[in-house]
């Protein structure tokens, strides 16, 4: 029975297809933020420059809400991915596939929060990371971290920060809820140089409130710190795809070469 060429031929594709993705391994990375604060104009504006970078709570709010604006911000030293990743696949020899971004709903009680509701907030990666967290909480604010005044007046560039994303939250008061961010050319430039990275959660409506759990809010359970999980994958090495494709060349002009001599054969 003959086999025809077209089938030999899309077999051999399938096989170097597997063979390549068989030398694609991934990689996964969890690196919990080192910094986090929210910051807010307060319900009469009279907290825009107070500091909250110790509150065991972190929030997104609309403005208009009774308690006033909210934003939060974040900050990730990459460096630990970096290593890993090197070490893993070899420096250079990976590329991102995913980051995502995990938070874990709450349900603080404090006053100074609006009561939680579904809506829709923004994902941006600041351009400056050279934002203090301070040591203000709900209860006590101070004025040696990051307000809303400064996030507003001297963090954030529109010309250079880069949108990752808009992103609904459903109003739930508890469990981790993860958001894939946009790979912009800022993020994973700031993933493969190992980089150190900022976070600004703003509403994208007039009605979002979020809360979610702070690193020190979270008490030293990891799985409740805000946290990006990077995925990648290793770059096939050259020679794995040269000699997938030689394999795939030889045995096209095999089957040429058998084509042809059957056409000359003088038939019996």
């Amino acid at each position: 029975m003959r086999i025809r060429l077209k089938v030999l031929v899309l077999c051999a594709c399938a096989v170097t297809a597997s063979t390549v993705i068989s030398f694609a391994q991934t990689g996964s990375f969890t690196s919990q933020a080192i910094a986090d604060a929210f910051v807010t104009t307060g319900a009469n504006g009279s907290l825009s420059s107070s500091n909250f970078g110790a509150a065991g709570a972190l929030a997104i709010a609309a403005g208009g809400l009774p308690e006033g604006e909210f934003q939060t911000v974040l900050k990730f030293d990459l460096s630990g991915a970096f290593n890993s990743f090197n070490s893993q696949f070899g420096a250079g020899q990976w590329m991102v596939q995913s980051v995502t971004l995990d938070l874990t709903a709450s349900s603080h009680g404090n006053a100074i929060f609006n009561p939680v509701a579904a809506g829709s907030f923004n994902v941006s990666l600041m351009q400056n990371n050279s934002w203090v967290e301070g040591t203000g909480t709900g209860g006590i604010p101070t004025s040696d971290g990051i307000s809303f005044n400064s996030l507003e007046g001297v963090y954030i560039n529109s010309a250079v920060d880069q949108a990752l994303g808009t992103f609904a939250f459903t109003g739930n008061k508890s469990g981790q809820n993860g958001y894939g961010l946009t790979l912009s050319s800022g993020l994973v430039s700031d993933v493969t140089g190992g980089d150190v990275l900022s976070l600004r959660l703003s509403a994208a409506d007039n009605q979002i409130s979020y809360l979610m759990t702070s690193r020190e809010g979270a008490g030293g359970v990891l799985a409740q710190e805000p946290a990006l999980v990077l995925d990648v994958v290793a770059i096939p090495e050259p020679r794995v795809m040269t000699m997938c494709i030689g394999a795939l060349g030889v045995l096209c002009l095999f089957q040429l070469f058998r084509r042809s001599t059957r056409r000359t054969r003088p038939e019996e």
